[in-house]
């Protein structure tokens, strides 16, 4: 990045002064990663970018191209900046004199990723003072190296009505962090997949090490383990053995699954494969999203109420009873704050309790959680500074 045109560098200002926070960017080209073009990354502070498509707050667990996932502080020094640079060819990030939170005495950090328009991945390591294996992975994963996931939406357990968002990791390369010193360079060469293939016969006959299959429906060739897993399963793709290109057109001439005859037309459809994973381990890493299915276009696994029910009249009576319940407390309420010294507001003042309680949520201490920085920020002094949140 030394080498290249200043112009082109950019000082990415709200990761150079944050902690924890990802950013997304759009890229100028289409970058092949496990065969899947991927326009837009987002960069993390914490020495990784991010390659899914859906932001949320594990991003340390899967989906990433690592050169040194680790705690790192970028807003601990002036000196420390998240630096981008891309020239239509190669998307290069690189984390500059990044220090380790809480461990700032073991110096600072150099190093970047450059992702190639042909797939090629290379990592390079300008500066790493003390060996990767001190580093500590109670707060923050320690890892280096690339990972790729699929998603499938579950019913939730809990709340039959949502759904939940599990992520299946089936491929990762973990580079041996003991190898990690000043001065080298990783390089990743990628292999061919079965998304390349456009047509059945290619798909057909090709040779990789991993089985081809084509379905005529999606007009996709896949092994299928890769993102686009559970659109593959729901319109039953891979489970012709030994067929050819023209069994497969004859034999494949419907338009959607099985149970889309419910669903109403223009909406994407995908059916639960929860019990197609059994043989699917997950990792230690695997994030579990809710999800309402209301907004997603998918159909309830609720069954459904037959029209014509007559309604009670005990649950009107209840419907009605509730409302005026909800009223008198919206109106006591209203009362009450704007009657400060009356009775009623005396009353609830003297007993209220004194430490109210808190909402707690779990917290992995081996898991770090990132959050989406917003876009606006403003200059200062050559470093573009973010606006306190």
């Amino acid at each position: 990045m030394a080498a290249a045109n200043r112009s082109q560098v950019k000082i990415h200002g709200i990761l150079s002064n944050t902690h924890r926070q990802a950013s997304r960017i759009l890229l100028s080209f289409d970058f092949p990663f496990y065969g899947h073009l991927l326009r837009q990354v987002t960069i993390a502070t914490g020495g990784f970018i991010f390659m899914g498509d859906v932001i949320h707050r594990m991003l340390t667990a899967t989906q990433y191209v690592a050169p040194l996932m680790a705690n790192f502080n970028p807003s601990f020094s002036r000196n420390s900046t998240v630096r981008y640079l891309d020239n239509g060819t190669v998307f290069v990030v690189q984390w500059d004199k990044v220090y380790l939170q809480g461990k700032e005495d073991m110096g600072s950090f150099t190093f970047q990723a450059a992702l190639h328009s042909t797939g090629r991945i290379v990592f390079g390591y300008k500066e790493i003072p003390v060996p990767v294996l001190r580093i500590s992975a109670t707060q923050h994963p320690v890892k280096a190296g690339l990972s790729d996931a699929f998603m499938i939406l579950n019913p939730s357990p809990d709340m039959p009505e949502s759904r939940r968002r599990t992520i299946y990791e089936y491929h990762r390369v973990e580079l041996d962090t003991s190898r990690i010193t000043s001065m080298s360079a990783v390089e990743f060469t990628p292999l061919p997949t079965c998304l390349q293939h456009q047509s059945c016969e290619s798909c057909v006959a090709s040779k990789l090490t991993f089985n081809c299959s084509w379905c005529h429906v999606l007009q996709r060739c896949s092994s299928g383990f890769d993102r686009y897993r559970e659109e593959w399963l729901s319109y039953g793709c891979g489970q012709s053995d030994e067929k050819t290109c023209e069994d497969l057109a004859e034999g494949d001439r419907y338009s959607a699954p099985a149970d889309s005859s419910s669903s109403a037309p223009g909406e994407d459809v995908s059916t639960s494969t929860a019990s197609l994973f059994l043989d699917s381990l997950t990792t230690e890493d695997d994030t579990k999203l809710n999800q309402y299915a209301g907004s997603d276009g998918l159909g309830s696994s609720l069954p459904s109420k037959k029209a014509g029910t007559p309604i009670h009249t005990g649950t009107i009576v209840g419907i009605v009873l509730a409302v005026l319940l909800i009223a008198v407390i919206i109106l006591a309420g209203i009362y009450i704050n704007s009657h400060p010294t009356s009775t009623a507001a005396l009353f609830f003042i003297e007993r209220r309790p004194h430490h109210w309680p808190a909402m707690k949520f779990r917290n992995h201490t081996n898991h770090a959680t990132y959050s989406e920085v917003e876009p606006s920020s403003q200059e200062k002094e050559g470093f573009v500074e973010a606006e306190q949140c």
